[in-house]
């Protein structure tokens, strides 16, 4: 994996001891369909040139019911399925053939997936970056991702964000929960592990920041962009809050 060392160390802020903050993306930043809301705009996709097709509770639960099972949950949620856009295709076509699903409704739920446009900026994701910026704080994005987001971010204040500073496991080889991406960011914003905030919604992938010594902040999925839950950022960046 390649290191970007170049960039001068930040000095940490005196205040707090934080220099820099790194968020995920989906369901942290932004947010994200639940298995059920993936499932129905997929089948809305699937059905959208057939007249008076109704996606209902019970289409929905009959996609999942195939699609969770222990062994094919388990390969959807594989360790290694966002280290590059082919093998997050292999892993997802390969749930979809194995759960006997149509070719159709394949390619809908794959296209759900990889379609940002379903994913909003929470209600307080621009007001808590541009608050760090103004702060002197650097900002980056970690995300287990199979696709570029970083048009996502065009618009103010994300637009402050530098393309070095965003980490995706697509391009890296590599996804949380393995410490290495993590050391990868460091690397990337010049910060050390104890002043750099890891934001995210899963313990179990954000929170390995810990691993490399990095505090991590663990916030409620974000299904509903009007969630505003960001404020704990600042509290925590301020020296108040608990991180856990």
């Amino acid at each position: 994996m390649p290191n970007s060392p170049d960039s001068p160390e930040l000095p940490v802020s005196p205040a707090s001891g934080i220099a820099a903050v790194v968020f995920d993306w989906r369901g942290t930043l932004v947010s994200e369909l639940d298995a059920r809301g993936w499932v129905r705009e997929a089948l809305r996709r699937r059905h959208a040139a057939a007249s008076g097709a109704v996606v209902d509770d019970a289409a929905i639960d009959a996609v999942l019911s195939r699609i969770h099972t222990p062994e094919l949950r388990r390969r959807l949620q594989a360790p290694d399925g966002n280290i590059g856009e082919k093998r997050h295709r292999e892993t997802y076509f390969g749930v979809f053939a194995d759960a006997g699903l149509d070719d159709a409704l394949a390619r809908a739920l794959w296209d759900v997936d990889s379609d940002p446009s379903y994913n909003t900026f929470a209600a307080d994701a621009a007001e808590t970056v541009a608050a760090l910026f103004d702060s002197g704080r650097a900002v980056g994005v970690l995300s287990n991702i199979h696709f570029d987001i970083r048009p996502f971010f065009r618009d103010p204040p994300f637009d402050r964000i530098p393309e070095r500073a965003f980490v995706l496991s697509c391009e890296a080889g590599v996804q949380k929960p393995d410490p290495a991406i993590f050391e990868e960011m460091l690397a990337r914003l010049g910060t050390r592990a104890a002043a750099t905030l890891m934001v995210g919604d899963r313990e179990n992938r954000d929170g390995a920041a810990r691993r490399v010594g990095m505090p991590a902040l663990i916030v409620e999925p974000l299904t509903d962009p009007a969630t505003r839950q960001l404020g704990r950022v600042a509290a925590f960046v301020a020296g108040h809050g608990d991180p856990r």
